[in-house]
């Protein structure tokens, strides 16, 4: 008799789909064969709670991405108000999603992790892929 799978991904990537980040992420995972939920920030928003939990775990200032062109496009004083305080910081992360340092991935134990990097990931997964049963 087989055992009922679970369907739910692994982990969740947060982002949007024209990001080169985000694309090279999903790229490696799709090459990796892990299964992964997608958000897109412009079609789906943030939550203000995913936004504080995301804070508590990594920091509003490794969320804030100041290199992108949202942060560019932003008043001088809209950039100064959110470089210095974490309330304006996540109140224009809220409104302006993109503002987000690409992607957030949400990882299966509950941590989150923001950017790419392959090796970091590799390690994340590591538990997982070496699961019996794992596919």
């Amino acid at each position: 008799m087989m055992r009922s799978m679970n369907t739910t991904p692994p982990l969740t990537l947060h982002g949007i789909p024209n990001c080169d980040t985000v694309k090279k992420a999903r790229a490696w995972l799709d090459g990796q064969g892990i299964p992964y939920g997608f958000v897109d920030f412009r079609k789906q928003g943030l939550s203000p709670q995913q936004l504080d939990d995301w804070v508590g775990q990594l920091g509003w200032q490794a969320l804030l991405n100041t290199r992108g062109l949202t942060w560019r496009r932003l008043q001088p004083a809209q950039r100064a108000a959110a470089a210095a305080a974490a309330a304006s910081a996540c109140r224009l992360m809220l409104e302006q999603p993109t503002l987000v340092r690409r992607p957030v991935v949400q990882w299966p134990d509950g941590r989150a992790s923001t950017g790419f990097d392959a090796d970091d990931w590799e390690q994340r997964l590591q538990g997982r892929l070496q699961e019996p049963g794992a596919a």
